[in-house]
C-alpha cells in the first residue's frame, strides 16, 4: 500500500508498505480525513522525535521513516472475525492511543485501570511513536479504537474529535486538581471570575468554546494572539480579545487590578512564560497546554512560583472506557461535534486532498498568519 511518510526532517515521500496484517479483535480502516497536529509540525521539522528505542533515545528517520496524522478519521473496509459491533463501510474515528484495553491486556496497568489510559505504562501511538499514522491508503486499529460516528458529520470536522477530546481532557483535569479557584465553583469566593488564554490557534479556540459551552463559565475570557484573523475567531466565539502587548493592561482595568484566576497556556511560545507572572492572581491555576516554549528559561518559572500559582499539565484524550470498551473523553468529544455544542468549521482554514499533497500540508502554509488548522482529506 502507499504511504506518505517523514524519511528525514522537513523531506516527506511517497513510499510502499505491507498492507497491515489484520486481528481477530482489528478493524481495518481508509483514512478519509486526518488533521495535521502541532505535534505533527514538530516531528517533521526535526525539533522532536518520539520514536524512541529502548534506552530512551530518538530512533532517526533515516533508519526508521514516520507516517505521520494521528488524528485520523476513516472507512471500515474489513473487520476481525471476533469484532461484533462494527461493520464494514461504518464512517469512524481512530483513537491513535494503544493502551491495556486496546491491547486486551489484562490486569491493566494502574493508569489505564484509573482513568488515565493516556499515560498507560505501555503506551504506543499511531503516527507519533513508531506506528504506522493515518496517512496511508489504510490503517488497522483495534476495534475499540474506532468510534463510530452516529451522523452525517463530515470526515474533516470528525477529524478535530482528536484535539477536542485532548482539550476537554486537560480542562477537567484542571477542574479535578485540588486549587483554590474553580470554574462555577459552589462558594463565591472560590470562583473562577476571569480567565485568561494565550493563543488563539486550534487549541486556545477549542478552549474557549469548552469554557463557554462545556463548562458554562460566564466570567470574563480573554484571549491574545499575535494574529488578528486569530483574534477575530476568538472574538466571534465569546472572548475579548487583544494583541499580546495589549493584554496585561485589558487585565488590569477587565478584573481592577484582581488579575485573573485560571490562565491557559495554549501557544507553545516561549515568550508567554514571561508574561505570566503579571496576569495572574496569587494561588491561580495556570493550565500548561501549549507544547514547544523554545528559547525560553527556566527562571522564567520563578515569579509563577512566587505566587504559588497550581501548574497543572496535561496531554493527550485521557480518560476511562466506556462499557463497550471505547474511549469514554473521544466519544463525548465527538457527540459535542455532532451537536454542534463546539463548532469547528472555522478552525479548518486549509484543506489539502490525497496522499501525495500530504508535503504541501506541512510547507509554508502553517506559517501563514490566517493559518489556523490544516486536513489532508484521502478519500
Amino acid at each position: 500500500m502507499r504511504a506518505a511518510a517523514l524519511v528525514a526532517p522537513r523531506r516527506i515521500a511517497l513510499i510502499e508498505l505491507p498492507r497491515p496484517l489484520l486481528g481477530p479483535h482489528d478493524v481495518r480502516v481508509a483514512p478519509a480525513a486526518v488533521g495535521v497536529c502541532g505535534t505533527d509540525l514538530h516531528i517533521w521539522s526535526g525539533e522532536s522525535n518520539f520514536n524512541l528505542d529502548q534506552r530512551g533515545a530518538p530512533i532517526p528517520l533515516e533508519r526508521a521513516p514516520q507516517v505521520l496524522g494521528h488524528e485520523i478519521t476513516g472507512t471500515v473496509l474489513e473487520v476481525g472475525g471476533a469484532v461484533r459491533d462494527l461493520v464494514a463501510g461504518e464512517r469512524v474515528v481512530v483513537d491513535q492511543g494503544r493502551n491495556c484495553r486496546s491491547e486486551r491486556r489484562e490486569p491493566a496497568c494502574e493508569y489505564c485501570a484509573s482513568g488515565n489510559s493516556h499515560q498507560c505504562e505501555f503506551y504506543m501511538e499511531h503516527g507519533i511513536t513508531g506506528l504506522p499514522g493515518g496517512f496511508a491508503e489504510e490503517l488497522v486499529v483495534p476495534a475499540v479504537n474506532a468510534v463510530r460516528i452516529e451522523s452525517a458529520l463530515s470526515f474533516p470536522v470528525a477529524a478535530m474529535t482528536e484535539p477536542l477530546a485532548c482539550v476537554l481532557h486537560s480542562a477537567d483535569f484542571g477542574q479535578r486538581a485540588r486549587t483554590r479557584y474553580a470554574v462555577n465553583a459552589a462558594e463565591p469566593a472560590e470562583r473562577v471570575r476571569t480567565a485568561v488564554v494565550l493563543g488563539a490557534g486550534p487549541a486556545g479556540l477549542l478552549f474557549v468554546q469548552v469554557l463557554r459551552h462545556v463548562l458554562r463559565f460566564d466570567g470574563a475570557l480573554l484571549v491574545a494572539d499575535p494574529s488578528a484573523e486569530k483574534r477575530a475567531l476568538a472574538q466571534d466565539l465569546g472572548a475579548e480579545v487583544f494583541a499580546p502587548a495589549e493584554l496585561l493592561d485589558a487585565v488590569l482595568a477587565r478584573t481592577h487590578g484582581r488579575r485573573a484566576e485560571l490562565l491557559v497556556e495554549a501557544s507553545g511560545a516561549g515568550a508567554a512564560f514571561a508574561a505570566i507572572p503579571a496576569l495572574i492572581r496569587k494561588q491561580a491555576t495556570v493550565l500548561l497546554y501549549g507544547i514547544g516554549h523554545g528559547g525560553a528559561s527556566l527562571e522564567l518559572l520563578n515569579p509563577v512560583q512566587w505566587r504559588e500559582a497550581v501548574l497543572v499539565t496535561s496531554v493527550g484524550a485521557s480518560g476511562g472506557f466506556d462499557a463497550d470498551g471505547r474511549p469514554s473523553v473521544y466519544r463525548r468529544a465527538l457527540e459535542l461535534l455532532e451537536r454542534r455544542t463546539v463548532v469547528v468549521d472555522a478552525l479548518l482554514t486549509h484543506t489539502y486532498r490525497g496522499l501525495a499533497a500530504v508535503a504541501q500540508a506541512f510547507g509554508s502554509d502553517p506559517a501563514q498568519p490566517e493559518y489556523v488548522k490544516g486536513a489532508v482529506v484521502l478519500s
